[in-house]
C-alpha cells in the first residue's frame, strides 16, 4: 500500500512495497526531510514525477572499518595530488552530482527542487558535503545527511580517476562515524566494501546512533 502524505508525518517503514516505495506527496522541507532521514526514508523521484519516499527492504551499506583501500589506492593517497575539504562547497558539490551522465540513466534524480531543499539542510548544519580537490579546482566529491553518527550518503562524482574514493575514504575515517548508508548498490560501491543488511537492521543501528 502506497501512502499519501499531507502533514509531516510517514507510516510505518514495513509497509513499504517489494520495491521500497512507502508514501508519495508532501513537500521538501527541511523538517519532513529530517524526519524522513530519521526513520530510514529518503526521497528518490525524477523531474516529472510526484515526490516519492522509499524504504528499501534491503539496505546497501558500508561499515567504516570495512571500507576496502586497494594498495593502488594507497599509493594515490600517499602521493598526496589530492587536497580534501569539508562543506566548503556544498552547491557546487550537488550541483556537479546532478549534471554527472549515470550509466542506465536518463537525465537526473537530483533535480533544482531537490538541490534547493538540502542546500537548504547544509545551512542548518545537516547535510554535509566532501570536496576534493586537485590543482585548486574541484574534481570530485559527495554529499549526505548526516544523522548523528549515520552519515546518508545521497549522491557522488569524479571528474578524474579516484577523486570519489577519496571522498569515500575520508569520510570513512571521521571519527564516531558507524556506519554509511548508500541506500542503493552499485559495483562501484560494493568494491570499496559496500554490503547488504535488511531494514530492520538498518533500522536499529539507526535508532543506537542518533539519539532519538
Amino acid at each position: 500500500m502506497i501512502f499519501r502524505l499531507l502533514e509531516i508525518i510517514f507510516p510505518d517503514t514495513a509497509l513499504a512495497e517489494p520495491d521500497g516505495l512507502l508514501a508519495i506527496g508532501g513537500d521538501l522541507s527541511a523538517a519532513r526531510l529530517l524526519l524522513a532521514y530519521q526513520n530510514g526514508i529518503f526521497p528518490w523521484f525524477s523531474a516529472d514525477d510526484p515526490i516519492l519516499w522509499y524504504s528499501p527492504h534491503e539496505r546497501c551499506v558500508i561499515f567504516p572499518n570495512h571500507i576496502n583501500i586497494s594498495k593502488s589506492m594507497e599509493k594515490v593517497i600517499k602521493k598526496g595530488d589530492f587536497k580534501i575539504t569539508e562543506n566548503q562547497a556544498f552547491a557546487d558539490i550537488i550541483y556537479n552530482c546532478a549534471k554527472t551522465p549515470r550509466s542506465g540513466q536518463d537525465g537526473t534524480w537530483i533535480t533544482t527542487e531537490m538541490q534547493e531543499a538540502y542546500i537548504e539542510l547544509n545551512t542548518k548544519g545537516i547535510a554535509q558535503s566532501i570536496e576534493v580537490w586537485k590543482e585548486n579546482k574541484l574534481v570530485g566529491g559527495l554529499y549526505g545527511v548526516a544523522i548523528g553518527n549515520v552519515f546518508c550518503g545521497e549522491s557522488m562524482f569524479s571528474k578524474v580517476s579516484n577523486a570519489s574514493k577519496m571522498a569515500l575514504i575520508h569520510l570513512a575515517q571521521k571519527p564516531n562515524l558507524q556506519l554509511i548508508d548508500c541506500q542503493l548498490p552499485n559495483e562501484h560501491l560494493m568494491s570499496l566494501g559496500a554490503e547488504m543488511i535488511g531494514r530492520e537492521d538498518y533500522l536499529e543501528i539507526l535508532k543506537r546512533n542518533t539519539h532519538i
